[in-house]
């Protein structure tokens, strides 16, 4: 009988995840393993070879763990579940004149309710993930906290997730830095993956262009869009472009054509295949609506809240006041913010702590 219960280890063949396992084996948790192929990368039209969490590499690494460590390791094809909804959702999203985050959407609403569900197959009280976060609480409510290590920090990735799933999660690395994951996996003998590197590629787009992807996935893409026009915020044409697709808000290289002086994509018009440029100082704001709310830290985010909010996964956050607007979130900025991109998730934080998030509207 194990000391803490059965616990679902999510498994890519990863060092975090492999370091996961081992620490929640340690830990006297009985340890069952599982890897998720989320996605056929033939069917990408990639022009790399396959790499990353559903290469056959890496589910071999994932089970050989298993097997060195005597645990059950099971492996799960999941490519409908997640083709149907995250990727789906990033066309949708690119031909609505937004970026997505798809990392968001598929643990919200893909990778944990497929784990949950399995985990209940399987007899697991718990899953365990190789995320850098920890789970903190507070008068009955769980709520995800920074991890140790800010530079792995994950949390802002994580602010969907419902309070059932907080309740069965364990995130054992968000008290590591990742040089101490690193040794400890040198330690219990996996030199070799100590040493392995990392991909920051959507997973589906292993070549990192999302252009290419966005092009195999609609038919005619191109013709239907090349051609709009670039104009300033007067509404004077400055030239013409690929098609508003292709671009994102803030973005600054790639416009193929000079202009004079520097400028940005400050704003997509889908409906006129229309792309705004302006200088830096255009794309500063002061505030933001917020959408699809996920309040964690509390049953309901409070009126008026100081919080920091982060408007992408690598921005340091911005002091801000949170004011309620229905079922959305009005955020008072209390600095001026460059480059918030509708789609994209804003996190709230007070302190270390998660108070929730939601997408950005405008």
């Amino acid at each position: 009988m194990s000391k803490h219960g059965r616990v679902l280890v999510a498994m890519s063949g990863g060092i975090d995840s492999t370091v996961t396992a081992i620490l929640m084996h340690e830990q006297g948790y009985e340890v069952v393993g599982i890897t998720m192929k989320t996605w056929d990368y033939a069917s990408s039209g990639g022009s790399k070879k396959e790499t990353g969490c559903c290469s056959l590499d890496s589910i071999n690494d994932a089970r050989q763990v298993a097997v060195d460590m005597g645990f059950h390791h099971f492996i799960v094809d999941i490519r409908e579940e997640f083709g149907d909804y995250v990727i789906d959702n990033f066309v949708e999203e690119y031909i609505a004149g937004r970026t997505p985050n798809p990392c968001v959407l598929c643990n919200t609403h893909i990778k944990w309710s497929a784990l949950l569900k399995r985990a209940d197959a399987l007899d697991c009280e718990f899953i365990a993930t190789g995320h850098y976060a920890v789970i903190g609480e507070s008068q009955g409510r769980k709520f995800v906290k920074k991890a140790k290590d800010s530079n792995k920090d994950q949390s802002y990735v994580l602010w969907g997730l419902s309070q059932h799933c907080l309740q069965r999660s364990r995130f054992p690395l968000g008290t590591y830095t990742k040089p101490e994951v690193r040794k400890l996996a040198y330690d219990r003998g996996y030199s070799e993956l100590s040493k392995k590197g990392e991909s920051y590629e959507i997973c589906f787009v292993p070549d990192n262009d999302y252009r290419s992807f966005l092009k195999r996935r609609i038919d005619g893409l191109e013709e239907k869009v090349a051609g709009g026009n670039f104009i300033n915020a007067a509404g004077d044409v400055l030239g013409k472009h690929d098609g508003y697709p292709f671009y994102t808000i803030g973005q600054r290289r790639g416009l193929g054509m000079a202009f004079g002086e520097p400028m940005f994509v400050t704003e997509i018009q889908p409906e006129s295949n229309t792309v705004v440029l302006g200088r830096e100082e255009e794309l500063i704001k002061n505030g933001m609506k917020v959408k699809q709310v996920n309040s964690m830290k509390y049953a309901q985010i409070p009126e008026g809240l100081e919080t920091v909010t982060k408007v992408r996964y690598r921005d340091n956050g911005t002091f801000s006041t949170l004011h309620n607007n229905g079922a959305d979130i009005d955020v008072n900025f209390l600095a001026n913010v460059k480059g918030i991109a509708p789609g994209q998730s804003a996190v709230f934080y007070e302190g270390d702590d998660v108070v929730g998030g939601g997408i950005i509207m405008k």
